[in-house]
């Protein structure tokens, strides 16, 4: 190697021929600072080893040589040290990753986090090479999928192991325009690579995945679903139904559950379920529960009580009118379909569609959280419930997920957060996975996001979101938080159980066959064109009144990708 020894270090052990170019000279619990000399810096950036030719640079990592073992640290700040008269040195900080075995000439072998032995002041600093940093980050479990290159290498391949990962939940957390949901589409494509037999459901608002998973997805929305009703527990229902607030909503919660509970009893399922609870999924009529509210309204000594009842009744009719809501609110669904749905919930039977990605895009509004709450809650309780069967182990991944499991200052949808969160706690037990995919982690409810156990971040802007990925993130990933305002579209840096160590890292770019469809329009290049379809706003408009009346959705937004711009390299998510 071209670069002097350090003057002053303490000799590298002796299996080690790695010249030194730096050394410790303040040691904490889980960092230090090093002094490097701008000599042996310079002398390593023509290396043909890029490796070396990076090595000490903010971001990149370096190796202390402590007790005949290699220590890892990255490099977080660097500082001239103003003590030298002619600024050839200077001072670094570094933090901790972990330690591994002194190889054959010096390499890094078996790498492991943690610190078991800390370096002393006059410690030499080593660089790292390409093999140390191979066997870095490389996996360490026996399923693993290659995601990206190792920033700031170009050939140090970046993987996740996919059982941590998926076993302990994760996050995938970016800006708008960062590129989060083409991350994600991309890191499902590559477990489905590894794992074609997969159980993926997919939460998707805005209807943007269907075109990433084309040949690999079955794509439910308000034409297909048919959601039955009856699914619902209780608490969903009330959600739906009730819309009074304080001592009221009390009363008409109590008026609710004593219908539900009779109409459930006159179904042919009650006679072998004879203890069932309200919240048991046995089909029931419609027109029993109005039967029943009209019994309990007869029931009364004075007309004037009945205003809850006919509030309550007028709530089921107009639900049962309204074809926006038929996928799931239509008196033919009152059949015991729990098996066939379940089935195609799941993906347990193989047809080669291992996604089930849910497009809510023409959801109403307010009941969109109450269909997160019942979809996520049911295959939680079929995890429960079927733990003495084969294990088809699950993953649910929620786009947006701030909607579904807000903070505790948002006060709605609280069947949606107190499903998502209990699948959180409690969903490794049962083979639940939870992945939360969400632009604003500052509204999301922190107890959720740490049971995440990996973290991908990409570009975050706001100070709260950062803020809020600081404390969630494990301490060997603290030292990359600074680089989230700067990273490019299609960066992340990711720490936790999925990876060897926390990394930053340039993800792959996704076929545009493979990429959701939430590209931005290239206004400038639309701009400079005249209008000439005439009858575009005709059609747009006759769209829109058929969809209100017979309560269709839009298609898949893909028609833009006419307005994209086309060297776009990793489009927007």
């Amino acid at each position: 190697m071209a670069a002097a020894a350090f003057p002053g270090a303490t000799p590298v052990a002796a299996n080690a021929p790695m010249i030194a170019i730096g050394v410790v000279e303040d040691v904490s619990f889980n960092s230090a600072v090093v002094m490097f000399e701008r000599a042996a810096l310079t002398a390593l950036r023509d290396h043909p080893d890029q490796s070396l030719a990076i090595s000490g640079t903010i971001g990149g990592q370096i190796k202390i040589s402590t007790g005949g073992r290699w220590l890892v640290a990255s490099v977080t700040k660097m500082l001239v040290d103003r003590r030298a008269t002619d600024n050839d040195r200077f001072r670094v900080e570094v933090e901790f990753l972990g330690e591994g075995d002194i190889g054959h000439e010096g390499t890094l072998t078996d790498f492991q986090r943690g610190v078991t032995r800390y370096p002393n002041p006059g410690d030499a600093v080593a660089p790292m090479r390409k093999a140390d940093l191979l066997n870095l980050f490389r996996s360490r479990g026996s399923a693993a999928v290659e995601i990206g290159t190792v920033y700031p290498t170009s050939s140090v391949r970046a993987s996740l192991d996919v059982d941590p990962m998926l076993a302990r939940h994760f996050a995938i957390l970016g800006s708008t325009g960062s590129g989060k949901s083409t991350a994600t589409a991309m890191i499902l494509n590559r477990i489905l690579d590894i794992a074609p037999h997969g159980h993926i459901v997919l939460i998707d608002p805005h209807g943007e995945y269907g075109p990433a998973f084309r040949r690999r997805a079955t794509i439910f929305n308000v034409d297909n679903l048919d959601l039955p009703y009856w699914l619902m527990n209780f608490e969903e229902h009330c959600e739906v139904f009730i819309t009074s607030d304080g001592p009221e909503r009390e009363l008409d919660r109590s008026i609710l559950a004593k219908c539900l509970t009779a109409a459930r009893a006159k179904s042919h399922l009650a006679k072998t379920y004879i203890d069932h609870t309200v919240d048991a999924p046995i089909p029931y009529h419609f027109a029993d529960v109005l039967a029943a509210l009209d019994a309990e309204m007869g029931r009364l000594d004075k007309s004037s009580d009945t205003g809850r009842y006919l509030r309550l009744r007028t709530r089921v009719e107009e639900m049962l009118r309204d074809p926006r809501y038929s996928f799931m609110f239509n008196n033919s669904l009152a059949n015991d379909s729990m098996k066939p749905f379940l089935a195609r919930l799941l993906r347990l039977e193989d047809d080669g569609r291992p996604i089930s990605v849910f497009d809510l895009s023409g959801v109403p509004s307010d009941i969109v959280a109450t269909v997160v709450a019942l979809v996520s809650r049911i295959i939680m309780d079929h995890a429960v419930w079927s733990r003495d069967e084969d294990p088809r182990p699950a993953l649910i991944v929620c786009e947006e997920a701030h909607r579904y499991v807000p903070a505790e200052r948002f006060s709605t949808g609280a069947a949606a957060r107190r499903s998502l969160e209990r699948i959180a706690k409690e969903g490794r037990k049962y083979g639940v996975s939870l992945g939360l995919v969400t632009q604003r982690p500052s509204d999301l409810a922190e107890g959720a996001l740490s049971q995440c156990g990996t973290i991908i971040t990409m570009r975050l802007n706001n100070e709260a979101d950062q803020n809020c990925v600081r404390n969630a993130l494990p301490e060997g990933g603290r030292g990359f938080l600074q680089s989230l305002p700067a990273l490019r579209m299609g960066e992340a840096i990711i720490c936790g159980e999925g990876v060897a160590m926390p990394m930053r890292v340039r993800l792959d770019l996704q076929p545009v066959s493979e990429r959701p469809s939430s590209n931005d329009p290239s206004f400038s290049n639309v701009w400079t064109r005249e209008r000439t379809d005439r009858e575009a706003l005709s059609r747009t408009i006759h769209r829109w009144r058929g969809a209100e009346a017979d309560g269709s959705t839009p298609a898949p937004a893909t028609s833009t990708s006419a307005l994209l711009k086309p060297d776009s390299l990793f489009l927007k998510g």
